[in-house]
């Protein structure tokens, strides 16, 4: 189905957005419900793949969210990000400023902007792209939203690419859930050979693969969208 303006708010299913029931492993995690707002056509038409890292990010960090944002709008895959501050803010403004699709993933009710500084960002997104959120509108913001956040990211992506991340990232969940998932896992070389992180070690040795470039992710991805198997790291 498709929403029928961004102002409305449609309910749906996991089964709505992805257009295709769920595997038993995907019901796991799978949120009840999923509101959504905006003009994107649901079930999803374009291939998504999350691009994620931290909030407080170094200038290196934010040209490659860039670079793999821009990388997947040039062929026609969706940019999903959890409009958090940083990277997934760079996300979604590159796919924007070039003319992509993006869809945000939120850890509060879609009535809600957190943070603050991304409520333009979030109109934008509503307006032209897509909003999906677990959160009935009205519901609390409670700390433990953002992780459930990161694993319904994981479920509606067919791949996901962190891109910078420190030792207690909320990445790292994301991260455990696509490996879960059987989705491709990419994580950028500068956090893989990071000393002071045992994490991504420990999902290389689990299936992640090593992104040295923003082309390395398009393997990832069928032109039907459909994950392959993730790379050895």
């Amino acid at each position: 189905m498709a929403t029928e303006s961004a102002a409305a708010c449609a309910a749906l299913s996991l089964e709505d957005l992805l257009g295709r029931r769920p595997a038993p492993a995907e019901k796991k995690h799978a949120p009840p419900v999923l509101y959504a707002r905006g003009p994107m056509r649901i079930p999803l038409e374009r291939p998504p793949v999350s691009v994620i890292g931290a909030r407080r990010p170094s200038g290196e960090g934010l040209r490659r969210a860039r670079a793999v944002s821009a990388t997947l709008v040039e062929n026609g895959i969706v940019v999903v990000s959890g409009l958090a501050a940083g990277i997934d803010a760079e996300a979604h403004r590159t796919a924007i400023r070039l003319r992509g699709r993006t869809i945000a993933v939120l850890g509060t009710p879609l009535d809600r902007a957190y943070p603050a500084e991304n409520a333009a960002l979030q109109k934008a997104i509503a307006e032209g792209h897509l909003l999906l959120s677990q959160f009935a509108p009205g519901r609390p913001v409670a700390r433990g939203n953002f992780v459930m956040r990161n694993l319904t990211m994981a479920l509606v992506s067919r791949a996901t690419v962190i891109v910078e991340a420190g030792k207690h990232s909320g990445t790292r969940h994301q991260g455990w859930e696509a490996l879960r998932l059987r989705r491709p896992l990419f994580i950028a070389d500068s956090v893989a050979d990071d000393p002071g992180m045992g994490w991504p070690g420990e999902m290389l040795a689990r299936g992640a693969a090593r992104m040295s470039g923003p082309e390395d992710v398009l393997g990832s991805v069928s032109p039907r969208g459909l994950p392959r198997q993730a790379r050895l790291g």
